[in-house]
């Protein structure tokens, strides 16, 4: 029996801000090991000595490069690549992968394994090893959910009660009852009856179980995103689910939409323990716990100089950060933001991210780095008439074919060869050489090679936003970003 990943990237990560913002969120980003949250998502399961199909992705519109230039970089080929109109939580989510897999498979009833693209695993073996345990009761139509042995009393988390009469031996228990995140007395006393596990948001189950349950149990999700499959197109690499009629479809999890209502729909809910030094990296104190610290507890990362400073975490990105006399704190240091609290009061982020929403204020989305599908642009400096960037655009690639209302731009090749289209002219550009672009001409900047290409551009104008383009042509689609 195959099984296909469904892999949801969903998440804004703001709960991590600044160094995860909803336009590069925390499943893009290294945070605990050389590769990104996803591609370790991707990897534990690809690994895998199991029979597994290439991974079919759910993102949001706004994340689709990060994910395609991602899978391209560690050398996948996903199934396919899912583009949410709009987040409506789990369950439309992993019902959008149903109904494609029916359409692509309508003769195979395939596995699904459902995994969040933001969540760490340390032990990659004894998670496959999970998997692998949990198949025949997937394959028996048992909706499979994985918990995870849970280390403390924690009020961030849904709970699940395994039933223990009678008794199971092994992983792998009939659900009793699933709860919400509990008060802190109510978390405690689940810990210490021993029957309780965290909810991962993990799941495994036959696609034909899942397409039964969820028209049982919400009948408009599996309609309306049936429907927007069978009327989705195609862009590029990516799919695109009719967005009128996925809107139409309820916002509700998997978790409260199916698995709580299953019992009552005469199907059978597994638990599969899980003991594998799980994360969710879901705040600041979590993210904390899963990094290597010093002898002190520091979490450092940059170039971190420490005096009297104990169980902090201390990130830098731009310049030194020196602490002194600080126990208990976060500091984190971005090249364009400074979020300073003690670790008690990280989550309180949000209040921050929402204050910059409700003022506009792009920091709350965008990093001073922006990622784009050719490459990426810093910010390194602006004012009211003036920005200064420094554009990277990776090989065999190039910016849309475009014009500017409202500004000119100068651009000087520091590392590689640049083809630029002014107008009518085409120029070729090395090390150490320049042109203009007058406000009102069409242009485009190419990198017509195998290495990277880097530039300086000076705006010059009286506005200077990033809607200030009109595109003429676009390899990659685009009509507004």
């Amino acid at each position: 029996m195959k099984i296909c990943p469904i892999i949801l990237s969903g998440g804004s990560g703001t709960r991590l801000w600044p160094i995860s913002r909803s336009l590069h969120p925390k499943q893009f980003l290294n945070l605990s090991s050389s590769s990104s949250l996803m591609i370790d998502t991707v990897e534990r399961v690809h690994s895998s000595p199991l029979e597994t199909l290439d991974p079919l992705i759910i993102c949001s519109e706004h994340h689709r490069f990060l994910v395609a230039h991602q899978m391209k970089s560690a050398g996948i080929q996903p199934l396919g690549i899912i583009l949410e109109p709009e987040g409506k939580n789990t369950a439309p989510a992993v019902m959008l992968a149903a109904a494609f897999l029916e359409l692509k498979f309508p003769d195979e009833d395939l596995l699904m394994l459902v995994l969040p693209a933001d969540h760490k695993i340390e032990n990659i073996l004894d998670f496959q090893k999970a998997v692998e345990i949990t198949i025949p009761y997937a394959l028996d139509r048992s909706l499979c959910i994985f918990g995870i042995k849970p280390s403390e009393p924690n009020t961030g988390y849904g709970y699940i009660k395994a039933k223990t009469n009678p008794p199971t031996e092994g992983p792998v228990h009939l659900v009793d009852e699933f709860f919400e995140k509990p008060k802190l007395d109510k978390a405690v006393e689940y810990i210490q009856s021993k029957d309780y596990f965290w909810n991962s948001g993990m799941f495994m189950f036959l696609k034909s179980q899942f397409l039964h349950g969820l028209q049982l149990a919400e009948p408009l999700v599996s309609q309306f995103c049936t429907e927007a499959i069978k009327k989705s197109e195609s862009d590029i690499n990516f799919l695109r689910p009719d967005s009128k009629t996925f809107l139409k479809s309820p916002s509700v999890s998997i978790d409260y939409g199916l698995m709580e209502k299953a019992k009552h729909l005469d199907m059978l809910v597994h638990v599969t323990e899980l003991d594998v030094g799980w994360s969710d990296i879901g705040t600041w104190s979590s993210l904390y716990k899963s990094l290597p610290k010093d002898n002190n507890r520091n979490s450092k990362k940059g170039e971190v100089f420490t005096v009297d400073s104990e169980d902090s975490l201390l990130h830098s990105e731009s310049g030194i950060l020196a602490a002194i006399g600080l126990k208990g704190m976060l500091v984190v240091n971005t090249k364009d933001a400074l979020l300073v609290a003690p670790m008690n009061q990280g989550e309180r982020v949000t209040e921050i991210v929402k204050k910059l929403k409700d003022e506009k204020n792009e920091k709350n989305s965008l990093h001073r780095e922006v990622h784009r599908p050719w490459g990426t642009y810093d910010n390194i400096e602006e004012d009211k008439t003036f920005k200064v960037k420094r554009i990277r655009v990776l090989p065999n690639s190039q910016l849309s074919l475009q014009l500017h209302h409202q500004r000119s731009e100068h651009w000087v090749v520091v590392q590689g060869e640049a083809t630029v289209t002014r107008g009518e002219e085409i120029l070729i550009l090395r090390k150490n050489e320049s042109t203009f672009i007058p406000l009102g001409v069409k242009h485009s900047l190419a990198n017509n090679t195998n290495k990277a290409l880097e530039i300086i551009e000076v705006q010059i104008g009286d506005y200077l936003g990033e809607d200030d383009i009109v595109r003429f042509k676009d390899d990659y689609g685009r009509a507004d970003d």
